[in-house]
This record gives C-alpha cells, sequence and structure tokens, in this order.
C-alpha cells in the first residue's frame, strides 16, 4: 500500500517545450512491477505516466503495434491503480523514503480523471 513518485527532474523544464519530452517515463512492465507489489497510487515529475509520447510515437511508425501507446496507463486495466503527472518539488522532500503522501482529489463531473493536491509530510 506504498505510494510510490518518480523523480525525474523533468519539472525543472516546466514552461517549456522540452518540457514534453523530459522525464524517463514508465513502460507496462515498469506500472506491473509496482503494482503487483501493492502499490495502489503513483505519481510523477513528467508530462506523463508513460514515455514522452514523441517517443511512444516512433515506437508506433516502427512496429505498427498500437499496445506502445499510452501502454502505462492501460496497464491499469489488468491491476487498478491511480497515478498523479506534473508533479513539482520531489526533490524537495529530500529522501527515498519515510514520508507520508497525502492526496486531496479536485473533484470534477463526469471525467475519466482530475486534479488532485498532493502534499507530502516529512516528520
Amino acid at each position: 500500500m506504498d505510494i510510490v513518485l518518480i523523480h525525474t527532474g523533468a519539472d525543472a523544464a516546466w514552461g517549456t517545450p522540452e518540457y514534453l519530452v523530459k522525464g524517463a517515463g514508465m513502460t507496462r512492465e515498469s506500472t506491473m512491477f509496482l503494482t503487483e507489489r501493492g502499490v495502489k497510487v503513483t505519481g510523477i515529475d513528467a508530462w506523463s505516466w508513460d514515455r514522452p509520447l514523441p517517443f511512444e510515437a516512433r515506437d508506433f511508425r516502427e512496429t505498427g503495434d498500437p499496445r506502445v501507446i499510452w501502454e502505462a496507463h492501460f496497464a491499469g486495466i489488468e491491476i487498478g491503480y491511480c497515478h498523479m503527472e506534473k508533479l513539482t518539488n520531489l526533490s524537495s522532500i529530500g529522501r527515498p523514503y519515510g514520508f507520508t503522501v497525502c492526496c486531496f482529489p479536485i473533484k470534477i463531473k463526469r471525467a475519466s480523471a482530475g486534479w488532485v493536491r498532493p502534499v507530502a509530510i516529512i516528520e
């Protein structure tokens, strides 16, 4: 039941065109690795939980396989989880574990996604 936050450093490029291609992003396999171990909530400082879209698009052009698009998102069909994207200040937490994360959602009527205000509590 841990919450896993992925710090790629992509938030340093926020507000620039480069932000869309920064951050490692997650794959189906890496997402399944986490969810198979009981992780129900994840977060990343990049534009998306998945790999940057231009890289997924390149893989699709090369293979013609639609499964390479949003593969980490679709892993949630097999094992449900929630993820947060575009996080900032993960480097301010100052430790890899041993803190509490609270996720305060903003409800949006008839939406499949919404905003969240994540807060790290460090004792």
